[in-house]
């Protein structure tokens, strides 16, 4: 089994503190999700992790040393940091052969990653010839080529088809699953959510989260509760009877904040209100993200204001 440990990771240019102190481990038998707004210092941590960058103090380890120390690396660290790494002259056979031969390993292992991402047909076009889709899938091929342990992927998803999405979040699962250890970086809230067991998220090269994904959904978002009755205001005055307000939603529908479906219903079985619909309603991991980072975006857009155009009857444009 192996993890990746970071210790006390400090990281300046110049006067920018990309990272500040940050101290987080990546565990074997699940998929990780590492989050955070732009600037957070996600890709930086990657890059100190892979040693593509020095850190200023600290430590980012795989399996206990560095990436640099390690012989034959991609046996044991599998990384997608860049989908145009690859050299675009070179046909997809020639690419991951020549990783092959760097870290001796099998060339049968190129013609497994090959079918195993899909691009078997396509194996001897050249890279520049490929979309954005198949070179996302060229980088993943690299990353699995030597069987490792530990799988890295910043943005997998980027330009894949929604059976290609599908086919990622299957290949996660099923690598954590056999015990690796699967971090997966992106901005996409719902893939993530499909896919990820714990989330990692930071803000300001500062730690903000590291948790399994409900207890992070628990945490930061409300309880919610969505109920349809045919008599809504006998509905309104039995929770608050209850303390709990209902907020009318349409079509018959309330939302409650703050509690419980089961509590909702004893409530409303109390007070004789018929109820048609009753359930929880799962927080999403976008709300949930949103609140923890809601201070910690550097680059945030601000509301734009709204324009009224007036128009008189009869006048030219």
């Amino acid at each position: 089994m192996t993890s990746i440990d970071i210790r006390d990771l400090v990281k300046e240019y110049g006067t920018t503190r990309a990272l500040a102190g940050l101290t987080m481990t990546v565990r074997p038998g699940r998929v990780t999700g590492f989050l955070g707004p732009n600037g957070a210092g996600k890709s930086t941590t990657l890059r100190i992790l892979l040693g593509l960058d020095r850190a200023t103090s600290g430590t980012a380890t795989v399996g206990g040393r560095p990436y640099a120390l390690w012989d034959r690396p991609l046996r044991h660290v599998g990384a997608l940091l860049d989908a145009a790494a690859a050299h675009p002259a070179r046909t997809a056979r020639g690419h991951l052969l020549a990783l092959a031969h760097s870290n001796r390993i099998p060339r049968g292992r190129v013609t497994t990653v090959l079918e195993e991402t899909g691009l078997a047909a396509v194996a001897r076009r050249r890279v520049r010839t490929f979309s954005l889709g198949m070179r996302q899938r060229l980088g993943i091929a690299a990353a699995l080529l030597g069987d490792p342990p530990v799988l890295i992927l910043d943005e997998p998803t980027n330009g894949l088809d929604p059976e290609g999405i599908v086919w990622l979040r299957d290949l996660a699962r099923r690598l954590a699953g056999e015990g690796r250890t699967v971090l997966i970086s992106s901005h996409l809230m719902g893939e993530v959510a499909a896919t990820a067991d714990q989330v990692v998220v930071l803000g300001r090269g500062r730690l903000l989260a590291d948790s399994p994904m409900d207890a992070f959904l628990a945490e930061h978002t409300p309880a919610r509760v969505r109920v349809r009755t045919t008599e809504g205001e006998r509905l309104r005055t039995a929770l608050a009877d209850g303390g709990l307000l209902a907020v009318p939603d349409g079509d018959g529908r309330w939302t409650v904040e703050g509690t419980e479906a089961a509590h909702v219903g004893a409530l409303a079985a109390r007070s004789g209100v018929p109820i048609l619909e009753l359930a929880d309603e799962r927080a999403s991991l976008e709300d949930a993200y949103l609140r923890l980072t809601a201070g910690d975006a550097e680059f945030a857009a601000t509301a734009t204001p709204t324009t009224t155009l007036t128009t008189t009857r009869g006048a030219r444009a």
